[in-house]
This record gives structure tokens, sequence and C-alpha cells, in this order.
């Protein structure tokens, strides 16, 4: 469950993520999910790209790599 594991730093906000993520490709949306009661991120979030070329390219790029201070796991969200 994604809410069991911390991918991202607190401090990134979704114009961190989106300047990280954007060199991979047109992105549709990017949300960091945040608490509903505190506002705090809750330390994962979604990059959508408008091609699979683009996403797999982030994964692979992406993965792994220093973000606001902390290395971040990329993967595919699972539709639940």
């Amino acid at each position: 469950m994604p809410n069991r594991h911390q991918w991202l730093s607190y401090d990134t906000n979704e114009t961190i993520l989106n300047d990280a993520f954007d060199c991979h490709g047109e992105i549709i949306e990017v949300k960091v999910i945040c608490d509903h009661v505190s506002g705090r991120s809750r330390g994962y979030g979604f990059v959508r790209f408008t091609s699979e070329d683009a996403a797999n390219k982030a994964l692979g790029e992406m993965n792994n790599k220093l973000l606001d201070g902390r290395n971040i796991r990329v993967h595919y969200a699972l539709k639940r």
C-alpha cells in the first residue's frame, strides 16, 4: 500500500515533482498525495504522461535518483 512507504521527501511539492519529470515527456498531471487533516505530504505522488514512451523513459531514468534530498522510487501505479 502506498501510504506505508515514503518515496518522496515530505518537502516535495507538485512543482518540484513536475520540474524533475518534465524533461522526459509531456505531462498531463502531477499530484502529490497529502493528508486530509494536516495537509502534509504523505510521501508519494503520481505523474501522468501523454505517452507510454515518456512514462517508460521517466521510469528508467528517475528510479532511485536523488530528488529533494531522497532517492525516489518510481514505478507504475496499479489500478485498484
